[in-house]
């Protein structure tokens, strides 16, 4: 990772947007749900879950193009990496972006909006846990089809500063796991046992 340095200037006022962009989002939305859980202030002003769910929903979509784009200006403002700079790199780098987008496409469709963005914090729950692709293939797809989409777009640009931003990009989302896939698993397992009672 060390070598990664040399080919960026870490003080570029893009590099700094991106890496704190990467580091935001997840926190923001992690915190939002949970106070929302713990008091569902925003489903009592916005008058339903539902809406209050779509519109944080909003929210972290718009705070993902954002740190897409920052994404983006960082690359484009720092070295290419000749290495990375052929045909080869270039076919991996669509390969990638076409996983990516088939994970991240086919979670959102197995989850619907609501269960993308975080409607079991909101008492929004779905009959059970999602196991269908491509949750049968791996734990949370969302982040790591978002990962690929990243790498493959950090490829596609020969780009080192995009392959150290995307390394911190997968971090960040092992670190938000560590806070969201206990909490599912709880409140679905109460849902079970809840649900086992009245059986």
């Amino acid at each position: 990772m060390t070598w990664l340095l040399g080919y960026m200037n870490p003080w570029d006022s893009s590099l700094v947007a991106a890496a704190l962009t990467i580091a935001f989002n997840p926190l923001f939305w992690n915190v939002v749900a949970r106070w929302e859980q713990k008091t569902r202030q925003l489903s009592r002003a916005f008058g339903s879950p539902y809406l209050a769910c779509y519109s944080l929903g909003g929210v972290i979509l718009l705070l993902n193009v954002l740190r897409s784009h920052c994404f983006t200006q960082a690359m484009l403002r720092q070295p290419k990496m000749e290495g990375l700079d052929n045909p080869a790199a270039f076919c991996l780098g669509l390969v990638l972006l076409g996983v990516g987008t088939l994970f991240v496409l086919s979670s959102f469709f197995a989850l619907g909006f609501t269960g993308t963005f975080l409607g079991d914090y909101f008492g929004i729950l779905k009959e059970a846990r999602v196991t269908t692709f491509p949750f049968n293939i791996v734990d949370n797809p969302m982040y790591w089809g978002s990962t690929a989409n990243y790498l493959g777009w950090a490829v596609l640009h020969a780009s080192p500063t995009g392959l150290l931003l995307t390394a911190m990009v997968a971090l960040v989302y092992v670190v938000a796991v560590q806070y969201e896939e206990p909490f599912t698993a709880e409140i679905y397992r109460q849902k079970a046992s809840r649900s086992h009672r009245r059986s």
